[in-house]
């Protein structure tokens, strides 16, 4: 059986083909920008798009705030608190110390001392004056003053004046130690504490 061969278009055939390419009106490109349909239900709600928030204002290194806040002052903060502390000795002694007319059965002076030095013999002494059944004893620690030291961390001002009544409220003095006071003037002022002692049982 004979093979076909390639049958090409009639003469026919290509006057037809042109007229239809002549009449015929090419399809516009896509948008590029047209939303893309999906399967979201009509219901959906699509959410607002998020508004930026507003920038804070330019500043420049150097440049001073029109805000200047107040500086901590802790030592008016620990003479404030220990000054509104319930009062838990004798009122009448109470008043008598605060007069500075009551006068102390011992004292103690730390000044110069470390923190690490200070600790074991405040200890000491509070312990020997209620094992002696002292009622009002002296804790001078003085007002600190600034120094130059070596350490990578400043230390405080007055850090021994404001370390002592944490030391005298925690264990093993809070339990002998009944109220803590700054002293009279006439007995060291800001600068030592009045502390009186629970009567020993």
């Amino acid at each position: 059986m004979a093979r076909r061969g390639k049958r090409g278009l009639s003469a026919d055939d290509k006057a037809l083909w042109e007229k239809v390419t002549q009449s015929a009106t090419p399809l516009a490109p896509p948008a590029r920008n047209m939303p893309i349909k999906s399967d979201t239900p009509s219901q959906t709600r699509i959410p607002d798009p998020v508004q930026p928030r507003d920038r804070l204002p330019a500043f420049r290194i150097g440049e001073k705030t029109g805000h200047k806040p107040h500086p901590p002052q802790p030592e008016r903060d620990l003479s404030a608190r220990l000054a509104h502390a319930p009062v838990r000795m004798d009122h009448n002694a109470y008043r008598k110390m605060q007069r500075g007319k009551l006068k102390p059965e011992g004292r103690i002076d730390l000044h110069g001392m470390t923190l690490t030095q200070a600790h074991p013999v405040l200890m000491r002494f509070i312990l020997d004056a209620y094992d002696a059944n002292k009622r009002l004893v002296l804790v001078i620690t003085g007002k600190g003053k600034d120094r130059d030291t070596p350490d990578p961390i400043p230390i405080r001002r007055g850090i021994l004046r404001h370390q002592v009544p944490t030391w005298l409220h925690a264990p093993p003095l809070g339990a002998v130690v009944l109220d803590i006071r700054e002293a009279h003037q006439r007995h060291g002022g800001g600068g030592a504490y009045y502390v009186y002692l629970k009567k020993r049982r």
